[in-house]
């Protein structure tokens, strides 16, 4: 699959987001290994707290179809500069999709690529639980 693809599927994520508080959409998409698409939106909630990050809805849907091998994931913000994960979304993505490659796009075209590690350098996981 191609990145475009995913930025694609990713802007149009973005269209459906809930975020009568912020006003900030984001789109995310996730590519699994074997070459499966999950797309996902923010959802606010006017606590905040119980707001949904547009890449935990993306892994969360492939997670529940039985996925567990992914390849990428893209990040879209109608943002100037490009946006990264929140903290609570780089550790989900840490935990479930290692060291993928992430995407972020903005609506302009902007595009950059990193590897997890880069985005969360220092990981709290399953080692420090001894699980490895």
């Amino acid at each position: 699959m191609k990145a475009e693809d995913l930025v694609r599927a990713a802007k149009c994520a973005r269209d459906h987001a809930r975020a009568a508080h912020s006003g900030f959409k984001v789109g995310a998409a996730v590519e699994t290994r074997k070459g499966k698409l999950y797309s996902g939106c923010n959802v606010e909630n006017s606590t905040y707290g119980l707001t949904v990050c547009a890449e935990r809805v993306a892994i969360w849907k492939a997670l529940s179809e039985g996925e567990s091998d992914f390849r990428r994931l893209v990040v879209v913000a109608d943002t100037e500069d490009l946006t990264p994960p929140c903290g609570a979304c780089r550790q989900i993505i840490w935990e479930y999709c290692g060291d993928i490659e992430v995407v972020l796009a903005n609506l302009k075209g902007g595009r950059a690529r990193y590897r997890m590690r880069e985005l969360l350098p220092f990981p709290f996981d399953s080692r420090f639980l001894g699980k490895e």
